[in-house]
């Protein structure tokens, strides 16, 4: 049986980048992605943090997978305050040197640096980004914030190639998600009335992200993301989609119909 190799990039600062990869390769062990993880990168070290520590620990100790990793917050720090493109090129040169295996891609999954130029020529890599192909740039902070401002109907995520070009990569996969349901339809209402009163920046400063239906926006985007990552990688790995630019595949149906299988607890 053919696999792809695939190396995986975090920077492990919370649960939710640990969940990503037990997630993956429990799939990978169950046969359902044809993969193997060749590596773990991770962007902090073991004493950064207890999620830094503990996604470190299981998967070498449980998983058995060879982890790399590599401060990013140590490396250089006075240069990273002055000349950030210059720090991102050498950072990710040393990177790069320490990453000895060949992979047929990589996954950032909750990586949260920008890759150099030359890192993207390197390595084939795909990422996440939480909007529809053509839509909102940045955070997904960011992302829910113009969503709200512009009164969207609709969002969704997406996988993309990295490229130089910050969130610009062509897309893979993605999916759709409604913004105008029963369910969030008072909620675009409240924040309408809030909206007229004080105006974007000010709901920022009065509720920020604690507002109702920013707080629904993205965790009806988190339930999905998980299986938009396991579908995503399938589709690869069976060489379903591929790299050279074909349209990006709708996930839709197929995420609506497996949300029951990826509950998190």
């Amino acid at each position: 049986m053919s696999y792809k190799k695939i190396g995986w990039f975090t920077t492990a600062r919370d649960k939710a980048a640990l969940d990503l990869l037990r997630t993956v390769y429990s799939e990978i062990k169950r046969g359902n992605i044809s993969a193997k993880l060749s590596y773990v990168f991770v962007s902090k070290a073991p004493d950064e943090g207890k999620w830094a520590k503990k996604l470190i620990e299981e998967a070498k100790e449980e998983m058995g997978l060879k982890v790399v990793w590599f401060s990013a917050e140590r490396f250089k720090p006075e240069l990273r305050k002055a000349q950030r493109d210059l720090w991102r090129k050498e950072y990710h040169a040393e990177v790069l040197k320490r990453l000895d295996m060949e992979i047929d891609f990589g996954v950032l999954a909750g990586y949260m640096w920008i890759t150099s130029e030359e890192f993207c020529k390197q390595l084939r890599l795909i990422n996440l980004h939480p909007a529809l192909p053509g839509g909102p740039k940045g955070s997904w902070q960011e992302v829910i914030w113009q969503l709200i401002s512009s009164r969207a109907m609709e969002t969704g995520a997406m996988f993309h190639q990295v490229t130089p070009e910050l969130d610009e990569g062509p897309a893979l996969t993605y999916f759709r998600l409604n913004l105008r349901t029963y369910e969030f339809i008072p909620l675009w209402e409240e924040t309408e009335t809030k909206l007229l009163k004080h105006h974007l920046s000010g709901l920022k400063k009065l509720e920020g992200e604690e507002n109702a239906l920013f707080r629904k926006i993205r965790e009806e985007e988190l339930k999905r993301e998980l299986p938009l990552l396991v579908f995503t990688l399938k589709y690869l790995c069976d060489e379903k989609i591929g790299f050279e630019g074909d349209t990006p595949v709708d996930l839709t149906e197929e995420i609506e119909k497996s949300l029951s299988d990826f509950i998190i607890t």
